[in-house]
């Protein structure tokens, strides 16, 4: 039979409830949750046991098309941006460079530099121009690697000072930088242990990181390169060695600015970096440095590899896998590697190829052979120290300060960009928004990856429940999920997923069933979803920067949340879905929000979770960049035409930055708190629409 309902969410039309025997329910069922291919899904969770790590081999994708790569490539780079807590951008000071001291070496000339690239951060080097130019010429930045001496190491192995100045006779500007607590950048060291400060789970959470603020420096050192009136902004090229090359070949991957670059002995498929610097939070969940290296396509790339280090293997593994996506801008022979019989090292031959390299590109040299080194003689450090007898700058943060300095700022950045109308509400989602997806590092499957396992089936007495297991495609999840489906259908009335934290493999706790059949007894199809248990930590070895290669529990957990709401559209594309968070799955169901599709309505309960606390998010939601993307304000403000109840606040997790920001963006009603625990009727009535 069919009646003319009116809802109370202002929906008017016709709704259909439907009786069905049990016999043609449960045939529908059955069919609801297997697909054609009898699909059964993964049969044990893959996330439970596997740990990815810097260590492990790791294969290049193929991709099929240049239109494939740059979807891919676009997302690289602002999640490499995303993970260093450089998106959005910090405030940068204004760049007033301090030249120091300029010393005459006849033909080029040696000044000491330093400019502050964030508050309290400075940036040390050399800058090395050549005499007797006209016009404009190209810039070189020079990054190194981690070696005793870092800037001003000229031992044949590395030689950096040597080829710093080397660039500069070749008719280059050369500038030469330092890594944070080497050289004259001393003021925290580049190492720090991992609960203290800078890399450790206050300065995660809050998107900190000492790969972050390398790179920060990185694009300031750019900054003041390009400032020199005489270097030419189309012929700007950086290389470095070791940490120094995967510097070199993360802010190629960033920078449009850098033209060409040559990263040495660092772009591997077998080792990823072993230092802080080269391991930011969530860098490479799903991603590896070959596929960053790539991103310099079509720009000219010189891959410089060794036999004695982990690019052994580059001529038959990483050049052909880099060469595969310049191949797909028709420019194949922009990419070139050299590979020696060495250890690892940026010594004479990879620096004679490099010359070569830049020499072609930006000096119109027909050739990229190597050129011989134009310089033996390398300066001696003392002319080449910039706080050699003067004082540092006052204002010199060590890693705690900075660490402060940085978390106020991203409170202030939140604060200043809170939207206010429409168009601040489109900016605040395209930067904070886009953070937030990036940290939490979930998806939204389409309904044709979910796989459902066989069912089996109960009976009670208003509904007929089917518990199954899903599974995306190629991902080795495994959810366990339990659909409820009424004996009287109202197709009016949207498809709630209710999502828990249990241990349970049913899909419900009993809290949860007393949901589900409350719903269901009003005419509400549930889907009914037990959360990721968590990784399996016991015994084995430890993995150095685990949250560098794997998603947190709590972002797993995210993703179930998305994977059943997902399943839920699969089964009717045009049915109306609400969701709904227990317990410890409010907080994630909220975060859910950034990514799931308009939903009709959300309840979250909030467990009482202070939000004000970085120590809670440390303890319940470790999830690296999430305070740096604005948690759970970000995620509210995802949908705002969705119908919020936040509940069990409990005085503690806080709503009043979200609830203004709904009466701003005139949607006030559309937003509703409790401090207790809403109770099933309450649940019940909120997803009807009746409170």
């Amino acid at each position: 039979m069919t009646t003319i309902v009116t809802g109370s969410d202002g929906h008017r039309g016709p709704r259909t409830r439907r009786s069905h025997t049990f016999v043609g329910l449960l045939a529908s069922v059955m069919l609801l949750t297997t697909n054609a291919d009898a699909q059964t899904g993964a049969q044990v969770d893959r996330r439970i046991g596997e740990t990815r790590n810097g260590g492990q081999t790791f294969t290049f994708p193929n991709y099929e098309s240049k239109a494939a790569w740059e979807k891919r490539a676009t997302d690289l780079r602002v999640h490499i941006l995303a993970s260093t807590g450089l998106l959005p951008a910090p405030p940068r000071p204004p760049l007033a460079p301090h030249i120091v001291e300029k010393i005459d070496q006849g033909t080029y000339t040696i000044e000491k530099v330093y400019f502050e690239s964030f508050p309290g951060l400075y940036v040390t080097g050399n800058l090395f121009r050549p005499k007797n130019v006209s016009g404009k010429v190209p810039g070189i930045l020079n990054a190194h690697g981690h070696n005793s001496w870092g800037r001003l190491e000229s031992n044949e192995t590395f030689g950096h000072a040597l080829r710093a100045v080397s660039f500069a006779k070749l008719g280059m500007v050369s500038f030469a930088y330092d890594m944070i607590g080497f050289g004259d950048s001393r003021a925290m060291p580049h190492e720090l242990p991992h609960d203290k400060a800078i890399g450790g789970p206050l300065a995660d959470i809050w998107g900190l990181s000492m790969m972050g603020l390398q790179l920060a420096n990185t694009q300031r050192a750019l900054d003041f390169l390009l400032s020199l009136p005489e270097v030419d902004a189309e012929r700007v090229g950086m290389t470095g060695e070791s940490g120094g090359g995967t510097q070199t070949f993360i802010a190629t991957a960033v920078d449009p600015r850098i033209k060409a670059a040559a990263p040495v002995n660092m772009l591997s498929s077998i080792f990823q970096g072993g230092c802080i610097c080269e391991n930011a939070p969530n860098l490479r969940v799903d991603a590896y440095n070959v596929e960053f290296g790539a991103l310099a396509a079509p720009r000219p790339l010189l891959m410089l590899s060794s036999t004695g280090d982990w690019t052994k293997n580059t001529p038959q593994m990483e050049f052909p896998a880099v060469r595969s996506i310049y191949e797909l801008y028709g420019v194949g022979d922009r990419v070139t590697n050299v590979h020696q019989t060495a250890p690892h090292n940026y010594n004479l031959t990879a620096r004679q190829a490099a010359y070569g390299f830049f020499s072609h590109h930006f000096l119109g040299r027909v050739a990229t052979t190597p050129i011989p080194e134009p310089l033996r003689n390398p300066p001696v450090p003392a002319d080449l120290m910039v706080f050699y007898g003067i004082p540092r700058p006052k204002n010199e943060a060590n890693a705690e300060r900075l660490t402060r300095t940085w978390i106020d700022m991203a409170r202030a950045q939140l604060s200043s960009e809170r939207p206010r109308d429409a168009r601040t509400l489109t900016a605040f989602q395209s930067r904070f928004g886009v953070t937030l997806k990036h940290a939490l590092g979930a998806e939204m499957p389409s309904a044709d990856d979910v796989q459902a396992s066989a069912p089996t089936i109960e009976k009670t007495s208003s509904a007929i429940v089917s518990h199954f297991f899903l599974s995306r495609r190629g991902k080795g999840d495994r959810v366990p999920v339990s659909l409820w489906r009424p004996t009287i259908v109202d197709t009016g009335k949207p498809t709630v997923v209710v999502a828990e934290v249990s241990a349970t493999t049913t899909g419900a706790s009993e809290a949860g069933k007393a949901l589900a059949e409350s719903l269901v007894k009003t005419g509400h199809p549930v889907v009914a979803v037990s959360l990721f248990a968590g990784r399996d930590t016991k015994g084995g070895a430890k993995v150095a920067f685990i949250s560098t290669f794997n998603r947190t529990d709590a972002a797993n957990r995210v993703q179930d949340i998305l994977t059943a709401v997902a399943y839920a559209r699969g089964q009717d594309n045009k049915a109306r879905l609400a969701l709904v968070g227990l317990g410890k799955a409010g907080p994630l169901a909220l975060l859910a929000r950034a990514y799931a599709p308009a939903l009709a309505r959300l309840a979250a309960d909030a467990d009482t979770f202070n939000s004000d606390t970085d120590e809670a998010f440390i303890k319940d939601l470790p999830i690296p960049g999430i305070r740096r993307a604005g948690d759970f304000l970000t995620a509210a403000l995802a949908d705002i035409q969705t119908p919020l109840l936040i509940h069990n606040t409990g005085g503690s997790f806080k709503t009043q930055n979200i609830a203004a920001a709904y009466r701003s963006l005139g949607r006030a009603a559309a937003f509703k708190t409790m401090p207790g625990v809403a109770s099933t009727a309450d649940l019940t009535a909120w997803l009807d629409g009746t409170r």
